[in-house]
């Protein structure tokens, strides 16, 4: 990957699937499975696919001491050998009551045909009262070898007709200036952000999302390799839970 983006797609995918109803295999366990077709594939305001169509799967077993490991999978495009994500995830949840809740999960991100660039990271939430705060670490992005950290919050807000609105609002460090602008100037670290509108029909969840960053077109090539893959866009996708 010629990228040092910052990761949110699989969590993402990931936070909708520990607020679905899940499979009951026995009295400890469940099994959750969700497949989902977007537009464009963005983690931090930033396309994995060039931008283009992407369909990712997730299954995740979860035990009733808030124990659980999964696999999620995409295709990804980063101009270069790279054709498919795989990411293993292990970790807890917990559910304090109705409205306060909290999961810990590290990632292990594997990109066959590009595994110089494979590295984990763990991911942190805190929810409560449809509110997120979420934070990342990662010790060691390849291929620059140094620590990132990102720190994101989300709000929900129920709408009639079994409707949501989605925002979201991220910052990710990456600790040296790799972001360098038309004029030589740099800095380490861009915000991202994004509004989404949601709505489930014919048992499939639908989604229509404004996505951005602050990034130019120059700082985005500093480190992408591509100068046109950090601007703004609209995503569709469709998902649903087996």
């Amino acid at each position: 990957m010629k990228a040092i983006t910052v990761r949110l797609g699989a969590a993402v995918l990931l936070t909708q699937a520990l607020s679905a109803q899940a499979v009951d295999l026995n009295p400890d366990f469940t099994l959750d499975v969700l497949v989902a077709a977007m537009s464009d594939y963005r983690t931090g305001g930033i396309s994995q696919t060039l931008g283009k169509p992407a369909l990712q799967f997730d299954v995740s077993l979860h035990h009733s001491s808030g124990l659980l490991a999964g696999i999620f999978t995409s295709n990804v495009d980063f101009d270069s050998d790279a054709r498919r994500e795989y990411d293993y995830y292990v970790g807890i949840e917990h559910a304090f009551n109705e409205t306060l809740s909290a999961s810990l999960i590290y990632y292990e991100y594997d990109y066959p045909r590009e595994s110089a660039f494979n590295y984990g990271e763990w991911i942190g939430t805190l929810s409560a009262w449809n509110a997120t705060l979420g934070v990342k670490y990662t010790r060691d992005v390849k291929p620059y070898g140094d620590d990132r950290g990102v720190i994101w919050a989300g709000y929900t807000l129920d709408l009639p007709w079994e409707s949501a609105l989605d925002l979201r609002l991220g910052y990710s460090d990456a600790k040296d200036p790799v972001y360098v602008s038309h004029d030589g100037s740099t800095r380490s670290g861009y915000r991202d952000w994004e509004v989404g509108l949601s709505k489930e029909l014919l048992g499939v969840a639908w989604r229509l999302a404004y996505v951005d960053t602050d990034l130019s077109k120059a700082e985005c090539e500093s480190t992408q390799g591509i100068d046109d893959i950090c601007s703004a866009t609209l995503m569709v996708s469709a998902s649903k839970r087996f």
